[in-house]
C-alpha cells in the first residue's frame, strides 16, 4: 500500500527480458533498509524488490510480469535505459498519509493530451480509456505515474489536474510531454462503489 507521495525519482539501468521483464532500478534510498520482498512503486506499478545493490550506485532488480506490461505504460515503450521513473516505498503503519490510499495496480494507461502553465502551476490534461473515465470525479482523487493528485474537471474521458512547481521538481512531472502514455489507478473508493452498484442491480 502506498500514498501517492513520491519519495525518490530513481533511473532504468537496464532492462533484459528473462521470461518476465527483469529491470534495474537506480535510487538514491539506503539499501541496507530495503529488504528482498519488499514492494517498492515504480512509475506508480507496484513491484518487488528480487536483487539489490550499491555499486556503482544504490540499485534494486525487480520482475514484471507480461500482464503488467500488457496493462502499464511499459507496452507503450515509456520505459527505456535512462528514463527516470517517480519511487515509492510502501507504506508503514504509523506513517503520515498524505496524498491518498494508493495499491500500486495500474488499471490502464492515460495520454498526455495538453499542458499549459495557469501561474506557477502547470494544467495538465490527459485521455483516459473510456473504460475507466466513469471512476474519474471531479475533486476525487488518482494517481498518475505513482503520483497522488487531485482532478479538477472532468470531460468525457478527458480531465484535468494542476501540478505545482514543488511537484515538478521532486517528480517526473518537470520533464513530462505532450503524447506520453501515463499510468492511471483511479481511486480504490470509486472502484469498491461502482462494483457494489453493479452487485444491487
Amino acid at each position: 500500500m502506498f500514498t501517492g507521495i513520491i519519495t525518490d525519482i530513481g533511473e532504468v539501468l537496464a532492462l533484459e527480458q528473462q521470461g518476465d521483464l527483469r529491470a534495474r532500478i537506480g535510487c538514491h534510498y539506503d539499501m541496507d533498509g530495503v529488504d528482498i520482498g519488499a514492494s517498492i512503486a515504480c512509475g506508480g506499478c507496484c513491484l518487488t524488490v528480487i536483487a539489490k545493490g550499491t555499486d556503482p550506485q544504490p540499485w534494486f532488480d525487480v520482475q514484471i510480469s507480461a500482464e503488467s506490461v500488457a496493462i502499464t505504460n511499459l507496452g507503450r515503450k515509456m520505459w527505456t535505459v535512462g528514463q527516470p521513473l517517480n519511487l515509492e516505498r510502501a507504506l508503514k503503519v504509523g506513517d503520515e498519509l498524505g496524498g491518498h490510499i494508493v495499491s500500486g495496480h495500474v488499471d490502464g494507461v492515460a495520454d498526455l493530451i495538453a499542458m499549459h502553465d495557469e501561474g506557477d502551476s502547470t494544467r495538465f490534461t490527459f485521455r483516459a480509456p473510456q473504460a475507466l473515465a466513469g471512476f474519474i470525479a471531479p475533486k476525487g482523487s488518482v494517481a498518475l505515474n505513482g503520483t497522488s493528485l487531485t482532478v479538477n474537471e472532468v470531460n468525457g474521458t478527458d480531465f484535468g489536474v494542476n501540478i505545482i512547481p514543488h511537484t515538478k521538481e521532486v517528480t517526473t512531472w518537470g520533464t513530462a510531454q505532450v503524447g506520453d502514455a501515463i499510468n492511471l489507478e483511479i481511486d480504490t473508493l470509486a472502484r469498491y462503489v461502482a462494483r457494489l452498484q453493479e452487485w444491487q442491480k
